[in-house]
């Protein structure tokens, strides 16, 4: 089990609304989707995908509740503390490949983007809400000439959910990949969308951790436990889950309809 090791946080970028990203040096390989737990002394410790990879790692926060809240507190100078990586990532894929984000998700989405070294054979789309709300935009356009975005308002990008802007862009070109994280209604449309297209999805589901390292069993589902067989599964694994797209586990462990 890996100890929990004090980083300092070297740098810290406004995002959008609500996210802020706090950088640091962490001598540890972390592949695209693999998470890490993040201790908040006094209050609690959360999973979090790393939204940064390389040498200077970062994890982007949004304010959500009173954990994501006190994490955003934190700037340069200030000690964070982490366990891990752990969980299975996303697998490397060869072929044209579509990229779907959906709100905070794309802090486990781009660096797989970074990782590809061809421009031309990946695309993605980001989704929010609202236009204050989307993240990663420019960065994405370091990494792909083809970046969309959607906003549920209309307020920048396609008018409608991310879905529906995915949808749009595999009528138009056709992928062998597709990879995503977001909300789980979302990956729902999206593994019914990548089926009817022809195309191999690769999915991160996020669901309740204590532990990290499949012990507690908070985050089963139909047998599986995400933080150690996931968080990433292939789109045919979640077919076969009955409670995906249906039911959660709470804080207790008791299964909770989505």
């Amino acid at each position: 089990m890996h100890k929990l090791t004090f980083l300092r946080i070297k740098e810290t970028v406004i995002e959008g609304k609500g996210f802020k990203t706090l950088r640091f040096i962490f001598n540890r390989k972390v592949c695209p989707g693999q998470f890490v737990m993040v201790w908040i002394p006094g209050v609690d410790e959360i999973p979090m995908s790393l939204s940064y990879l390389g040498k200077m790692k970062g994890i982007t926060v949004r304010d959500v509740g009173e954990s994501t809240k006190a994490l955003g507190s934190l700037e340069v100078g200030d000690s964070v503390a982490i366990r891990g990586p752990f969980g299975r990532g996303f697998e490397r894929v060869s072929g044209k490949t579509l990229l779907v984000c959906g709100g905070a998700g794309a802090a486990a989405i781009l660096p797989i983007a970074e990782e590809m070294d061809d421009r031309e054979r990946v695309d993605i789309a980001i989704g929010a809400r609202t236009k204050d709300e989307l993240i990663f935009g420019e960065r994405s356009k370091r990494y792909s000439d083809n970046v969309r975005t959607s906003t549920d308002d209309g307020s920048e990008g396609h008018e409608g959910t991310v879905v529906d802007l995915a949808k749009h862009m595999m009528e138009g070109r056709k992928y062998d990949f597709l990879l995503a994280c977001g909300p789980e209604s979302m990956l729902i449309s999206l593994l019914k969308v990548g089926k009817e297209h022809g195309v191999s999805s690769q999915f991160s589901l996020e669901r309740f951790m204590r532990c990290g390292v499949g012990i507690c069993g908070s985050c089963v589902i139909n047998g599986k436990r995400v933080c150690t067989d996931g968080p990433v599964f292939w789109g045919e694994e979640l077919e076969s889950m009955s409670d995906f797209g249906r039911f959660k586990r709470d804080e207790s462990g008791q299964k909770i309809r989505l």
